[in-house]
């Protein structure tokens, strides 16, 4: 016996179905710890997730490891990759090596059996009938009519006859429906992997940027610090220009963006500003009920998008598409503009704006207000000082200065409280917003691959389909006639889900059992 060639034992191999196991079973368990494993997060949190596993001694060695073994952004690693396309080629050797077998049996045409054949079937039936052999088959048309199958027809020497039908053949093809929709979502996986990208950004009030932070990068090296904060400083010099930073750099574009993307720094081809951000609270609770930003892409230095974006509604530009994950109070609030409302004795309302030092005069009155101090969430201790209790805006408020020629007095003005509006000569002053001192957290996420994804997803569901509820189904019905009526024999194959097929053949039999026998 000849050898087998060393194409042959490569074919041999990826033809296996024990190797499909076992890839299948690889890619199940580390999967498993790619779940335990929050992907791309901060060492603290994972430090965390371990310790409960392995304990606080253990923790940090064991996080060692699996930073090590690619773990900690296992859906990227090299080895995880390698497990996909090993499991793809896989799937496409064993559907190759099998299919056309398949592909011949749902190709073949129905032919007519003989009665020995018929007899040694698992699902049949025989009748001795006194009808005749026209009415018996008129029977056997309509029954097989009910029951979806096409009859045709086959007459013998000696007048007997055979009706024969087969349906859904093509079903055979499920499991390599399957097996192509498996790999069409991994085509649009491995699209959304080398074409696309993920990141965050923290976006303040007021600013925009034309980057954002890529969460595949290991934003944590200190030996990239420098040459990140030094392309940081070069773009801001640049007014985000990229053409400009990488001239001052002394790269082309395409060099400079490769740069930022070595450091975890992801370059947009349009600017994304934040007008405003607005949280909503149950009452005067600190539960948030809501948030969302107003955001504006800026092409060509003019806006051509704008849009709220909230929790499970993004904006999507350019194929860039960023939602609302998250937001925070900056670090630094002295640059915050107060909005004031204000209104005079007289009922006259405006709006102010205002930073904090500045002042401006009622309409109507000689009172003139300055905005002293801001607080995000304003509490009183024990001895009524005021107290900041939290980093959020939960409790909004500013301390304003009123002037009235030689008086002075101060008071706290709280936005969800507007009984703190009110001064004494009938006029109000309200807190509408504090702008300018909050971010939204943004996710950013490009995915060239979604749409062949959800096209794999629709197929996998097709492919299911056929290979679980539908069944290559065959009938073949046989009419010998006698002196006295005629003999029917009636058998049928099912591919799969036989109980299903003998229920209908039981409805054909009661057709010819109303004849009597």
């Amino acid at each position: 016996m000849a050898s087998k060639s060393f194409s042959d034992k490569v074919w041999s191999f990826f033809a296996s179905i024990k190797l499909a196991v076992v890839l299948f079973a690889l890619i199940g368990l580390t999967s498993i710890v790619g779940t335990i494993i929050e992907q791309q997060a901060p060492y603290r949190t994972n430090i965390e997730v371990l310790t409960h596993f392995v304990g606080a001694g253990l923790a940090p060695s064991a996080y060692k490891a699996l930073h090590a073994l690619g773990f900690m952004n296992m859906y990227r690693s090299w080895w995880f990759l390698t497990l996909l396309m090993l499991f793809a080629v896989n799937l496409l050797v064993c559907s190759t090596e099998r299919f056309p077998g398949i592909w011949r049996t749902m190709r073949a045409p129905m032919r007519p059996l003989s009665a020995d054949a018929m007899i040694k079937m698992s699902i049949r039936k025989e009748f001795r009938l006194h009808d005749s052999p026209a009415a018996l088959e008129k029977k056997a048309v309509s029954g097989m009519k009910s029951l979806g199958f096409r009859a045709a027809r086959h007459e013998e020497e000696g007048g007997a006859f055979e009706l024969y039908a087969q349906k859904h053949a093509w079903s055979r093809s499920g499991v390599y429906v399957t097996h192509f929709s498996i790999l069409v979502i991994l085509i649009g996986a491995l699209l959304g992997i080398f074409l696309g990208f993920q990141g965050m950004l923290n976006l303040p009030e007021g600013y925009s940027t034309n980057i954002a932070f890529s969460r595949s990068a290991d934003l944590s090296d200190p030996s990239q610090d420098s040459l990140r904060a030094s392309l940081m400083s070069g773009l801001d010099a640049a007014g985000g220009n990229f053409r400009l930073a990488a001239q001052a750099a002394g790269e082309d574009v395409a060099a400079f963006k490769k740069s930022l993307e070595r450091v975890g720094l992801i370059p947009l081809d349009f600017h994304v500003l934040c007008q405003q951000f607005e949280v909503r609270y149950y009452g005067t609770s600190d539960m948030p009920r809501s948030y969302r930003s107003l955001l504006t892409v800026i092409k060509g230095g003019r806006p051509v998008l704008s849009q709220w974006v909230r929790v499970n509604h993004p904006l999507t530009y350019d194929g860039v598409t960023f939602y609302q994950s998250s937001y925070g109070l900056m670090d630094d609030l002295s640059n915050g503009t107060a909005v004031l409302t204000v209104k005079s004795p007289g009922g006259q309302t405006g709006t102010q704006r205002l930073k904090i030092g500045q002042s401006f005069l009622i309409p109507g009155t000689k009172e003139t207000v300055k905005l002293v101090e801001f607080n995000p969430a304003l509490a009183f201790d024990d001895s009524g000082r005021p107290i900041t209790y939290s980093r959020m805006m939960t409790n909004p408020a500013v301390r304003v200065e009123i002037k009235d020629g030689k008086m002075a007095a101060s008071k706290w003005i709280l936005q969800r409280y507007p009984e703190t509006w009110n001064l004494p000569d009938g006029s109000s002053v309200g807190l509408k917003d504090f702008w300018g001192v909050e971010y939204t957290g943004l996710e950013v996420r490009k995915d060239p691959g979604v749409w062949v994804v959800y096209l794999g997803c629709i197929t996998l569901s097709l492919g299911l389909f056929m290979a679980f509820f539908l069944s290559h189904k065959k009938i073949w019905v046989r009419i010998e006639p006698g002196r006295k009526g005629a003999r029917l024999l009636i058998a049928g194959t099912s591919s799969k889900n036989k109980q299903a097929f003998e229920r209908d053949m039981e409805k054909l039999y009661r057709e010819f059992e109303k004849g009597g026998g």
